[in-house]
Protein backbone atom coordinates (compact mmCIF):
# COMPACT_ATOMS: atom_id res chain seq x y z
CA UNK A 1 0.00 0.00 0.00
CA UNK A 2 1.50 3.80 -0.56
CA UNK A 3 0.32 7.28 0.54
CA UNK A 4 1.17 9.83 -0.71
CA UNK A 5 2.04 12.91 1.94
CA UNK A 6 0.48 16.37 1.38
CA UNK A 7 3.36 19.00 0.50
CA UNK A 8 4.16 21.68 3.53
CA UNK A 9 4.16 24.19 0.67
CA UNK A 10 1.92 25.79 -1.65
CA UNK A 11 4.27 26.52 -4.99
CA UNK A 12 2.32 29.57 -5.81
CA UNK A 13 2.64 30.91 -2.14
CA UNK A 14 6.04 30.09 -2.05
CA UNK A 15 7.84 32.59 -3.67
CA UNK A 16 6.24 35.91 -4.68
CA UNK A 17 8.46 37.89 -6.67
CA UNK A 18 11.03 39.49 -4.87
CA UNK A 19 11.54 42.44 -7.09
CA UNK A 20 7.75 43.66 -7.50
CA UNK A 21 6.30 44.25 -4.36
CA UNK A 22 7.20 43.80 -0.59
CA UNK A 23 6.83 40.12 0.60
CA UNK A 24 5.13 39.28 3.38
CA UNK A 25 7.08 37.87 6.35
CA UNK A 26 5.24 34.63 5.65
CA UNK A 27 6.14 34.25 2.44
CA UNK A 28 10.14 35.55 2.82
CA UNK A 29 10.21 32.48 5.40
CA UNK A 30 9.08 30.21 2.40
CA UNK A 31 11.26 31.65 -0.02
CA UNK A 32 14.06 31.01 2.63
CA UNK A 33 13.41 27.91 3.26
CA UNK A 34 13.33 27.02 -0.60
CA UNK A 35 17.03 28.54 -1.49
CA UNK A 36 18.20 27.06 1.97
CA UNK A 37 17.62 23.33 0.75
CA UNK A 38 18.84 24.84 -2.71
CA UNK A 39 21.69 25.74 -1.19
CA UNK A 40 23.35 22.57 -0.90
CA UNK A 41 24.77 21.15 -3.94
CA UNK A 42 23.81 17.28 -2.76
CA UNK A 43 20.50 18.37 -2.78
CA UNK A 44 21.46 19.61 -6.28
CA UNK A 45 22.40 16.59 -6.78
CA UNK A 46 19.46 14.26 -5.62
CA UNK A 47 16.73 17.05 -7.28
CA UNK A 48 18.50 16.07 -10.64
CA UNK A 49 18.59 12.39 -9.94
CA UNK A 50 14.70 12.22 -9.59
CA UNK A 51 13.91 14.50 -12.30
CA UNK A 52 16.63 12.98 -14.85
CA UNK A 53 15.25 9.32 -13.73
CA UNK A 54 12.92 7.00 -16.97
CA UNK A 55 9.56 7.33 -14.32
CA UNK A 56 10.38 10.61 -13.00
CA UNK A 57 10.98 9.21 -9.33
CA UNK A 58 13.67 7.86 -7.64
CA UNK A 59 13.79 5.43 -4.66
CA UNK A 60 16.13 6.75 -1.43
CA UNK A 61 18.01 2.98 -2.10
CA UNK A 62 18.76 4.51 -5.63
CA UNK A 63 20.18 7.62 -4.88
CA UNK A 64 22.40 6.43 -2.22
CA UNK A 65 25.55 5.60 -4.45
CA UNK A 66 25.34 8.05 -6.84
CA UNK A 67 26.10 10.67 -4.13
CA UNK A 68 28.44 8.55 -2.38
CA UNK A 69 26.15 9.11 0.93
CA UNK A 70 24.94 6.87 3.19
CA UNK A 71 21.24 5.95 3.77
CA UNK A 72 20.39 8.11 6.45
CA UNK A 73 22.33 11.03 5.52
CA UNK A 74 20.30 10.90 2.22
CA UNK A 75 17.33 10.71 4.36
CA UNK A 76 17.94 13.78 5.56
CA UNK A 77 18.81 15.75 2.81
CA UNK A 78 15.56 14.04 1.46
CA UNK A 79 13.50 16.03 4.33
CA UNK A 80 14.78 19.04 3.54
CA UNK A 81 13.58 19.00 -0.17
CA UNK A 82 10.62 17.46 1.16
CA UNK A 83 9.98 20.20 3.34
CA UNK A 84 11.13 23.07 1.18
CA UNK A 85 8.11 21.58 -1.26
CA UNK A 86 10.92 21.04 -3.67
CA UNK A 87 9.74 17.04 -3.76
CA UNK A 88 6.90 15.07 -2.63
CA UNK A 89 7.70 11.42 -0.86
CA UNK A 90 5.77 8.43 -1.21
CA UNK A 91 6.03 5.38 1.28
CA UNK A 92 5.78 1.77 -0.38
CA UNK A 93 6.60 -0.59 2.21
CA UNK A 94 9.71 0.26 3.89
CA UNK A 95 11.14 2.21 0.72
CA UNK A 96 10.87 6.28 0.28
CA UNK A 97 9.84 7.38 -3.33
CA UNK A 98 10.41 10.85 -4.29
CA UNK A 99 9.14 13.13 -6.98
CA UNK A 100 10.19 16.61 -8.34
CA UNK A 101 7.87 19.03 -7.72
CA UNK A 102 7.97 20.92 -10.77
CA UNK A 103 5.71 23.63 -9.83
CA UNK A 104 8.00 24.41 -6.83
CA UNK A 105 11.06 24.71 -8.73
CA UNK A 106 9.40 27.25 -11.36
CA UNK A 107 8.10 29.06 -8.51
CA UNK A 108 11.33 29.53 -6.48
CA UNK A 109 12.74 30.61 -10.36
CA UNK A 110 10.37 33.44 -10.83
CA UNK A 111 10.96 34.69 -7.37
CA UNK A 112 13.88 35.87 -8.95
CA UNK A 113 12.43 37.90 -11.61
CA UNK A 114 9.97 41.13 -11.67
Amino acid sequence: MSTTLPLKADAAFCCTPLTGSVISAEGAEQTARVFKALGDATRIRLLSLIAASDDGEACVCDLTAPVGLAQPTVSHHMKQLVDAGLVTREQRGRLAYYRVVPEALKAASQALHA
